[in-house]
């Protein structure tokens, strides 16, 4: 059955099961993002992280500490680009030790599809230190509170420290991450890879000439979902 409304054919079919409703018409200038505008993200952390790009959640570590993984995700990027990301070694907040009084080391990594990759001109601020001292017998911990929205585009960063580089050898990542591409991304930090446990990490990359193939917005409503 068809109804003619003002010339236009409403796909209102009283149809048998299993015929597919006819297709919309097209917007004309409309320009909707494709799988082939979108890059990949690798990450690998010691022990878990959360990701953040331009305010949103993009990826959350699914293992909380052990096997070590690597999470891969398909991102539609858009620039300037604000990465912020939440590291955490595994450690007990009241000791600052892992399995019963060891002290644990960090690290992470990550590379984007566009050659964005983690390095010493990231900030890197440590909120969870201990055992300090490195005393495993009467361990004491510092904490500092996480900031809010730590994760925001405006958040300011200006006053943190860069972060560290550290070798792969003195990381020793687990298999996972040579399975993925990581090439040209160094193992990241604070300097003390060992007493520092909880690190958030931020960059800012700029790209002044990048305009979006696309020129749509979606509408999606997403606010009952925790993305922040």
């Amino acid at each position: 059955m068809l109804f003619i409304i003002a010339g236009s054919v409403l796909a209102l079919i009283a149809a048998e099961p299993g015929t597919k409703r006819a297709r919309p018409p097209s917007q004309p200038g409309l320009v909707k993002p494709t799988m082939a505008d979108t890059i990949k993200i690798n990450v690998y952390a010691d022990n878990w992280f959360v990701l953040y790009v331009n305010g949103r959640l993009v990826a959350v570590d699914s293992i909380p500490f052990t096997p070590h993984n690597v999470i891969s995700v398909d991102f539609l990027p858009e620039y300037p680009m604000t990465i912020a990301v939440m590291a955490k070694d595994n450690a007990d907040p009241k000791t600052g030790l892992e399995y019963g009084d060891h002290i644990g080391d960090g690290g992470f990594i990550i590379k984007f599809g566009d050659g964005t990759v983690s390095n010493a001109s990231w900030k890197a601020k440590s909120f969870f230190r201990g055992p300090r001292n490195g005393d495993v017998k009467n361990p004491k911990v510092e904490h500092t509170p996480i900031p809010e929205k730590w994760w925001a585009v405006d958040f300011d960063d200006s006053a943190w420290p860069s972060a560290v580089e550290h070798t792969e050898e003195r990381v020793s990542p687990k298999q996972p991450f040579y399975d993925a591409d990581f090439k040209g991304a160094k193992f990241i930090w604070t300097a003390d890879l060992d007493l520092d446990n909880t690190i958030i990490f931020r960059t800012r990359i700029e790209k002044p000439d990048w305009k979006p193939r696309w020129n749509t917005k979606p509408d999606l409503d997403v606010s009952g979902a925790p993305l922040k």
